[in-house]
């Protein structure tokens, strides 16, 4: 029998559909560690922002560079990358993105300025885009169908992890060493991610031509203008330079979707859009982490400033929406590849937002256990929205456009996060003293709204089973 190359691993997950179970563990170790850099160096970079604005000698506002420059450039490159993956093979551009998270992470370290903070870890969050744009796409031809949802699920679990376990890593490091050390250690873990993802990934056989160069810059020039605009009259600056941002945005996200419609392997993926299952599942996603974001970053200020609770309690209490995003996200392994996600997501967005309603009637005192319980509440039902959402989205998509459909997972994730920070800031701003109480309220409504969304699927598919 001949020797097994990882290039062999490529007929094995296309075939039988899936890999074989001795690889299918390392490569999703592989996938985990991966995925886990990008999002681990995202949530400790917050903690470490003091720090690095004293030793920069930068002022505590253009310090929030260093997570802005991180989030949008990973954002805005998704999904030309999610194209570029089914180009050149989703492994490939996975290891290349590993390979740069290494290289930036060198640069972040040996930083002497801000500006070159910044700039290194704009590169950081380019790499985290080359890996977060094909994760979903490496899940789909690691798992057979069947146990797609447990490989989702696990990726829930890891996502929950990386941004619970962000902040205690930072503050364990920052309490032994520097600044810089956040991100020397993501050397040795990305030499680990090399290791084991060389060997066991699944080569999916690339297809379709190079991503649209045109339309890749449209693409990127769209999401910077509409975030940066949206973003800056959240913050009440000039009205006149964020419309013409937003004017500008729109107008070439229209130009975008016109050039797009055309191609058979498009940069915005029209043609998925188009699916009424694919584009009810992605509205779902991008509401339901709208509503997310609007709690998980309101609530710490609600915690500190109106309850009185310290820095630290907030922080154990907001454990509490991890705890509860893992323990449903473990038990919707199985439940996802047996119940539809018209049933199961929208009885988990329904339980966030009873959550989130539970949070705003809490009374002037509330104690510790009543805050955590309400909290693992929401996050409860937020993981069983999650896993089956996402598993809807993947089959939703045909053979040959898994990396468009991973793309859009992603962007669903980071543009509905993105959209919930920007109403944070709007709402703390206008509604101001009572801007976290408004938070939860907007919370608990989107979380409703993407629960009737997703519901409208069971009658797409009485209608569908009625027709047939």
């Amino acid at each position: 029998m001949p020797a097994q190359t990882p290039n062999s691993v490529v007929s094995e997950a296309v075939a039988a559909d899936g890999l074989p179970p001795a690889t299918r563990a390392k490569a999703v170790i592989a996938v985990s560690l991966s995925l886990l850099l990008a999002l681990l160096d995202y949530a400790i970079a917050n903690v470490a922002l003091p720090e690095i604005a004293q030793d920069l000698h930068a002022s505590s506002s253009a310090s929030i560079w260093v997570v802005n420059a991180y989030q949008l450039a990973s954002f805005v490159s998704l999904l030309p990358l999610a194209a570029l993956g089914a180009r050149v093979g989703y492994a490939r551009l996975c290891l290349f993105g590993v390979v740069l998270f290494m290289a930036s992470s060198v640069g972040c370290a040996m930083s002497t300025s801000l500006l070159f903070l910044s700039i290194a870890r704009a590169a950081q969050g380019l790499a985290g885009a080359c890996i977060l744009s094909v994760n979903t796409a490496l899940i789909r031809f690691i798992y057979p169908h069947a146990e797609l949802g447990r490989g989702l699920a696990l990726n829930t679990v890891i996502v929950g992890v990386g941004l619970a376990l962000g902040p205690t890593v930072a503050g364990l490091v920052l309490a032994v060493a520097t600044w810089p050390w956040l991100f020397w250690i993501n050397i040795p873990l990305g030499a680990l991610t090399l290791f084991l993802g060389y060997a066991s990934l699944p080569r999916v056989a690339a297809h379709g031509s190079m991503p649209d160069a045109l339309g890749a810059l449209l693409c990127v020039i769209a999401f910077t203008a509409l975030g940066l605009g949206a973003d800056g009259l959240a913050h009440g600056a000039s009205w006149s330079v964020q419309l013409m941002l937003l004017v500008a945005g729109s107008a070439a996200l229209v130009a975008l979707t016109q050039r797009e419609s055309g191609l058979v392997h498009p940069i915005l993926p029209v043609d998925l859009l188009r699916g009424p299952a694919f584009c009810v599942a992605f509205l779902t996603g991008l509401i339901g982490y709208v509503a997310s974001n609007f709690f998980i970053i309101s609530m710490p200020f609600t915690l500190h400033q109106d309850y009185g609770w310290s820095a630290t309690a907030t922080g154990l209490l907001m454990t509490s929406w991890a705890f509860g995003l893992i323990t449903s996200s473990t038990m919707t392994r199985r439940l996802s590849d047996k119940v539809p996600a018209s049933v199961l997501s929208s009885a988990g967005l329904l339980l966030t937002a009873v959550g989130f309603v539970a949070l705003r009637l809490l009374p002037d005192q509330p104690g510790a256990f009543a805050i955590g319980s309400r909290i693992f509440v929401a996050a409860f039902g937020f993981g069983l929205f999650q896993v089956p959402n996402n598993r809807a989205m993947m089959l939703g998509a045909p053979a040959g456009r898994e990396g468009g459909a991973s793309g859009m997972v992603q962007v669903s994730r980071q543009g509905g996060q993105t959209l919930g920070a920007i109403a944070v800031a709007a709402t703390l701003r206008i509604a101001a003293p009572n801007g976290g109480v408004e938070c939860l309220d907007g919370a608990a409504a989107c979380a409703a709204l993407a629960a009737l969304l997703s519901a409208s699927r069971l009658v797409g598919n009485r209608s569908r089973a009625t027709s047939g």
